[in-house]
């Protein structure tokens, strides 16, 4: 599959939509923006359920070109809304099944056994569903989006409307999606978090523009994109398991900057982790510094800086040797970078005082 590429031109009121999109063939792309940024107008273009001008491919198979419309009903997609919506006279299995029923037999390529695995689910069949939580309730409704044997997976803002217990219970099954689906997903969100955990790409949408679109990793430290978000700003590094310090406890993660050192971790050798470091907890330094509590001090160059607020600059580094799209974020007083000299092009010592695992 060619991935999807779409030009969307449409008017809502006072609103306008006017993106062109050119999505991967696999992984999830986060749809981000603040309210009335167009994420869910583009999303009901894609299904077919909002009319616009334009062109829109999935593969090589044309859903709209000119005056040519695919239906509805033949567009071969899963939707999963805000909220879960399922049939409270069906079972949880029912539930699951309804849209599998309806799939012609020759083009199902999931199973209920699979999909109830991914999500775990097996425990719940026999369920009704006003007895699940609302964690459980959402992940029966990704299951039945599945179960449709969809070619594109949409999901608006899926944990919107649970708990923060509930999103914390549904988070490593959407994870899971990363390893098992073969079939790309659009995920509208505005929150930086789940987009820094989930997506792959990202496309960054402000009054039903395109501002950017990239890797989740280059996206994240995009200037202005992190100074609009203060403290939620971050970097997110892929990383490695290399080893482990079975003395102290700890896990040993390699990525493009060098090692890193973080809690103990149940994963093997040569295991992806993505992990968050937040630019507030990244200092800098113009010498190395080793006698110090802090483990995880990397030589950088730095290749942007900007004011970041009141007395707030904020500084984007690289790798000197392995130049590249995961870069990291620093954030220092105005004062420290005077003191430091900080330039484009100085390099100098980045210390990590923690780090989120992005599991």
């Amino acid at each position: 599959m060619a991935g999807i590429q779409a030009t969307i031109r449409s008017r809502l009121g006072d609103f306008s939509l006017d993106v062109t999109l050119d999505i991967p063939a696999s992984g999830i792309t986060a749809l981000f923006g603040h309210s009335g940024s167009g994420k869910t107008a583009i999303l009901r273009s894609i299904a077919g359920l909002e009319s616009f001008e334009g062109d829109m491919f999935v593969g090589d198979e044309p859903w709209q070109q000119g005056k040519t419309i695919l239906p509805v009903h033949r567009r071969p997609l899963g939707y999963v809304f805000q909220e879960s919506s399922l049939f409270p006279h069906l079972s949880v299995q029912e539930n699951l099944l309804f849209g599998y029923k309806r799939t012609p037999e020759q083009s199902r390529l999931l199973g209920l056994e699979q999909v109830s695995e991914w999500l775990g689910l097996e425990q719940l069949l026999l369920r009704r569903t006003q007895r699940l939580s609302g964690g459980e309730r959402q992940r029966v409704a990704i299951g039945r989006a599945l179960l449709t044997s969809p070619k594109l997976l949409l999901m608006d803002e899926p944990l919107s409307a649970l708990d923060e217990q509930s999103k914390r219970e549904i988070m490593p099954y959407l994870e899971r999606l990363h390893d098992y689906l073969p079939i790309p997903v659009i995920y509208v969100s505005h929150s930086l978090t789940e987009v820094a955990r989930l997506a792959d790409h990202m496309v960054w949408l402000n009054g039903g523009r395109v501002v950017d679109s990239g890797s989740v990793q280059s996206m994240l430290t995009r200037m202005e994109l992190a100074i609009s978000h203060g403290d939620e700003a971050a970097a997110v590094l892929d990383t490695v398991v290399a080893g482990e310090d079975e003395q102290y406890h700890l896990t040993a993660l390699d990525c493009r900057f060098g090692r890193l050192w973080v809690k103990r971790m149940e994963k093997s050798l040569g295991d992806s982790v993505r992990v968050r470091i937040p630019a507030r907890d990244v200092s800098l330094s113009l010498e190395e510094e080793t006698q110090s509590s802090i483990l995880n001090i990397w030589r950088a160059e730095v290749v942007e800086i900007a004011a970041a607020g009141a007395g707030q600059m904020l500084i984007k580094l690289c790798c000197p040797e392995r130049k590249g799209d995961q870069p990291l974020l620093a954030r220092i007083t105005c004062k420290s970078h005077d003191r430091l000299g900080v330039r484009i092009g100085t390099q100098l010592y980045a210390r990590i005082k923690s780090v989120g695992l992005l599991e």
